[in-house]
Order: structure tokens, then sequence, then C-alpha cells
């Protein structure tokens, strides 16, 4: 099977997009929204990205690489939004959000 080879990056993937998904769900619940907003932007996009990313290398996309180096991008600004907030749930993100663009870069 051609994704096993790809089984730290899936796992990253799956811890990203779950963290990413319960700070998009917490952001929602901060009493200041307006200052969370980049916060929720990006976890969307990067909870979005990482699932499909998942998903293709599962089935063995054939662009691997240029969407693994998408989804660093991604991950890395999603990250470092992160990193600007105090929350615990914003924190714990950004760790798993550049502990996935390093695993994607090692794909892309």
């Amino acid at each position: 099977m051609s994704h096993e080879k790809y089984q730290e990056a899936i796992k990253a993937l799956h811890e990203c997009m779950e963290a990413c998904n319960h700070c998009y769900d917490s952001c929602l619940q901060e009493e200041d929204m307006n200052s969370m907003r980049d916060c929720i932007r990006l976890d969307r996009e990067c909870a979005d990205i990482c699932a499909y990313l998942e998903q293709a290398l599962v089935r063995g996309t054939p662009f691997a690489s240029e969407l693994a180096q998408v989804c660093a991008t991604i991950c890395e600004k999603c990250g470092e939004e992160c990193k600007k907030h105090d929350h615990k749930h914003c924190q714990e993100c950004a760790d798993a959000c550049f502990k996935c663009a390093d695993a994607c870069k090692k794909i892309a």
C-alpha cells in the first residue's frame, strides 16, 4: 500500500485537523470574538486542507508533493496566528500546526 510510507504525516495531519477544529470551536466561545477573527478563519482553512491531504494520501494521490507544500504553508500561517493568543486551545493548536507543517515539508 502506497499510503504506508506517509503514516507519520497522516497522523500529524489528523491531529492538526482535530486541534484546529477544537480551536475554531473554542474561539467562537471567547468573549472578544472580533480579536479572534483571523484565528477562526485560519483554523477552518487549516482543518480543511489537513483533512483533504490526509484522505488524498490514503488513496494514493499523484499530487502528494504539491498538496503537501500548500498544506505546510497554511499550517505555518495558522500556527503563527494561534501562537499570538494566550488561550490554551490556541497554543495547543499552534503546536499541532507546526508539527504538521514539518511533516508536510518532508513530503514536499
